[in-house]
């Protein structure tokens, strides 16, 4: 049996005090028993959300306004967790567990999430830590990273009462392996769907406008987004923000400057790995800069640094970025199964040395411009590593790594709009170098 789609109720658990049964949760059992008493559990109807209303098909462009995730609880008892999720309107879900990792995945249509930014969760439960935003458009997604295995009961939908909306009613109970694996997989339906969304986003892709007469093309590549929000600062500012707002700035100084400029995404979205490659290689980029934020366990450690793929060697750091970045996938819940490892063509593309030669000019140059305007890292601030967006054999590509949103000095003037204006005056400064020096020696 697939696990109940209404398990993204985990998406508000609260801090661990919010663990313990509240009167709200009590008030739903003292329901739940008055119901029917004789039941060790609530009974779903045969369709727990009723298929009405805008927006309610998954996949499909909402119509009108989204339906909206108002608020969601955890209780924890001896024998099971209670999640508790009110909503506005009825919306049809769709949940399925993965193993290794253990993860439930939660796509639904596009909504819109007015939890704030709850707690993130003790991890003394089943649930670890949790994700959620828009995937693509007109789909919203939540992956949920388990502790432990568990079983679902049955969904409980309890009507519009008392000042509350839809109230949806789950409950989580240990299981063991052998139980939870039997029931992990992806549905083949699903499977198909991405599948099919994944070469629509090729053909889109496919279909560049004409560059200008002798502009360059610049990809930009705002990293995470959606449901990944990547690293979360010490003051709040989340990595995929970050990422956007620079990625918007910077494409509009490069276009003031005359390049054709595409980026990976405009907007709050999450893009697979491959695909943001593929994109510029449908584009034919000239260059691709990737824009993300790091952390490090060290809050003192500060400093902007910039990452051209590596020829096989990498410092135990770039190592661990890489092992992160490259699991932006997994962490959103993409199908990779039958799919080619993003990094495995790493070793063919070693071959293509001008590409990889170009990449480090420009990242020389990068940290020269941008010395002068913000701090380096202080050891080592041109790295490699072996970066997932950054293999594509024909594209000049770096990523650059703003600062660290875990050292407090680096996150609050990340946060700051002058800041942001010079550090993209600086990057336009390195593109213009950068083909400046390649048409003068081509002369």
């Amino acid at each position: 049996m697939r696990l109940p789609a209404v398990l993204f109720v985990a998406a508000a658990l609260l801090s661990l005090a919010a663990l313990k049964a509240d009167g709200a949760d009590d008030a739903i059992g003292q329901l739940l028993r008055t119901q029917d008493a004789s039941a060790n559990l609530p009974v779903a109807p045969p369709k727990p959300l009723p298929e009405q209303g805008p927006g309610l098909t998954i996949g499909s462009k909402p119509q009108g306004p989204l339906p909206v995730v108002m608020s969601a609880r955890i209780g924890e008892h001896q024998d099971r967790t209670r999640l508790v999720i009110e909503l506005s309107d009825p919306v049809n879900l769709r949940a399925f567990a993965l193993a290794n990792p253990d993860r439930v995945v939660i796509d639904m249509p596009e909504v819109s999430w007015r939890l704030g930014a709850p707690p993130r969760p003790s991890g003394f439960g089943p649930v670890k830590s949790y994700r959620y935003g828009q995937f693509r458009a007109g789909n919203s997604r939540m992956v949920i990273d388990l502790n432990s295995p568990v079983t679902v009961s049955d969904a409980l939908v309890l009507p519009p009462s008392a000042g509350f909306g839809y109230r949806v009613v789950i409950d989580l109970f240990p299981t063991n392996r052998t139980k939870f694996d039997a029931n992990a997989g992806w549905p083949a339906d699903l499977k198909k769907r991405e599948s099919d969304a994944e070469k629509l986003a090729a053909l889109i892709a496919a279909q560049t406008p004409a560059r200008g007469p002798g502009k360059k093309v610049i990809v930009l590549d705002p990293g995470h987004g959606g449901l990944d929000s990547g690293t979360v600062g010490v003051n709040g500012l989340m990595e995929k923000d970050l990422a956007l707002a620079e990625g918007l700035k910077l494409a509009r100084e490069l276009r003031s400057r005359g390049y054709t400029v595409f980026m990976t995404r405009d907007s709050d979205t999450f893009i697979p790995l491959r695909q943001r490659v593929a994109i510029a290689r449908a584009d034919k980029a000239d260059l691709f800069i990737a824009l993300h934020a790091d952390s490090n366990p060290d809050p003192a450690t500060t400093g902007t640094s910039i990452y051209t793929l590596n020829d096989g060697r990498s410092d135990r750091e770039a190592s661990a970025l890489a092992r992160r970045e490259n699991q932006s996938d997994v962490i959103a819940g993409v199908d990779l199964s039958g799919e080619n490892n993003p990094v495995a063509p790493i070793l063919i593309n070693l071959a293509q040395r001008d590409t990889r030669n170009q990449s480090s000019e420009f990242a020389t140059v990068a940290l020269k411009n941008l010395a002068r305007v913000t701090e380096l890292l202080a050891r080592s601030p041109h790295r490699s590593a072996s970066l997932a967006v950054l293999v594509a054999p024909d594209v000049p590509a770096v990523l650059i790594e703003l600062g660290y949103l875990s050292n407090s000095g680096d996150a609050a003037q990340m946060n700051a709009d002058s800041w942001r204006t010079r550090v993209a005056g600086a990057i336009a400064d390195s593109v213009d170098a950068q083909f400046a020096a390649h048409s003068q020696a081509a002369r």
